[in-house]
């Protein structure tokens, strides 16, 4: 994992950054209070964002990533080039249910599916990678 000052970016991570940003104010997180928002860029270059959002039943609760990963699968985009996960403090990585939904996606695209961690206010962020987060994932290839 490499750690990166937020200047060290460059104008697409910024972008990204930006977009998981304002999708995390679109959360909806009345019981943990833990807004997380997520930008995947897809190969194609479009940018598809989403939202943790929770719920009583705490098994139906969706986290951003897989959020994202359901809305561009919807319209037909699979294949994935950087992805960033963007919470209020301390940047955090993506929970086991998201790393797994993930390494399967990037196995279609057959490469590594950069991800960024943002952390609101956060002076380091990280830079890794799904194989990095999940190194012994199971899919398709």
């Amino acid at each position: 994992m490499l750690e990166l000052d937020p200047e060290q970016l460059d104008a697409g991570w910024r972008d990204l950054v930006r977009a998981a940003g304002q999708a995390r104010g679109n959360a909806y997180c009345p019981y943990s209070n833990y807004r997380v928002g997520a930008a995947l860029l897809c190969a194609g270059g479009e940018v598809v964002t989403g939202a943790n959002v929770e719920n009583a039943a705490y098994g139906s609760t969706i986290c951003a990533e897989r959020a994202a990963l359901v809305a561009a699968n919807a319209r037909g985009l699979r294949e994935f080039e950087r992805l960033v996960v963007s919470v209020e403090g301390k940047p955090a990585a993506p929970c086991g249910a998201c790393r797994q939904m993930l390494h399967e996606f990037a196995t279609i695209r057959g490469s590594a599916l950069e991800v960024l961690l943002h952390g609101q206010g956060a002076e380091v962020l990280h830079l890794t990678s799904v194989e990095e987060l999940l190194p012994y994932g199971f899919g398709l290839g």
